[in-house]
């Protein structure tokens, strides 16, 4: 198979997957990472106060934390896999350890920030309410940026998601002058 030819068709398999992926929307991402995240969200907070785990909802005393979509943030899951299968030029074992990487960062992370907000929650901090808000509207889009930029300079990736293929295409379409 001739280079050009392999490149496209890695292009086409690269968003094949994304639309694929799509498919069953962000269910696939709350399936996998709700009790990924709920039960070492609630082992840890058990150490330190008595929890109890029914279902989603972690209760420590009076206080009920309800671990929600929102919580697992299966958007941001699903927006660092599309940046990562948006980006050419980078070999599958690459990619699949780019794509555990960044997911393992996101979910540490995610796990602390729902601790602290939990212990924050529980002990009746005024500045709970600010923290949640900062952190849900600003945090994990922060975090997910973060991220990317983490392993583009770790991996050394110098492709940009989407652009780069679009760029490929159109230098190898009959749209540009000669």
């Amino acid at each position: 198979m001739k280079k050009d030819s392999k490149k496209v068709l890695f292009l086409f398999l690269r968003y094949l997957a994304l639309i694929v992926l799509v498919i069953p929307g962000l269910s696939l991402f709350y399936y996998v990472f709700l009790p990924l995240t709920k039960y070492p969200v609630f082992y840890i907070l058990d150490i330190f106060f008595k929890a109890v785990l029914s279902g989603d909802t972690i209760l420590i005393g009076a206080k009920n934390l309800d671990i929600i979509g929102a919580c697992v943030a299966g958007s941001a899951y699903y927006f660092l896999l599309i940046l990562n299968l948006s980006t050419p030029d980078i070999k599958p074992s690459k990619r699949i350890n780019m794509i555990l990487l960044s997911f393992l960062i996101f979910l540490i992370v995610n796990i602390l920030r729902i601790v602290i907000l939990g212990v924050m929650f529980v002990n009746n901090s005024s500045l709970f309410e600010l923290t949640h808000e900062v952190l849900w509207y600003a945090g994990s889009t922060i975090l997910v940026v973060g991220i990317w930029f983490y392993e583009v300079k770790v991996f050394k990736i110098k492709s940009i998601p989407v652009y780069s293929d679009i760029k490929y295409l159109y230098d190898k379409s009959s749209l540009k002058k000669k």
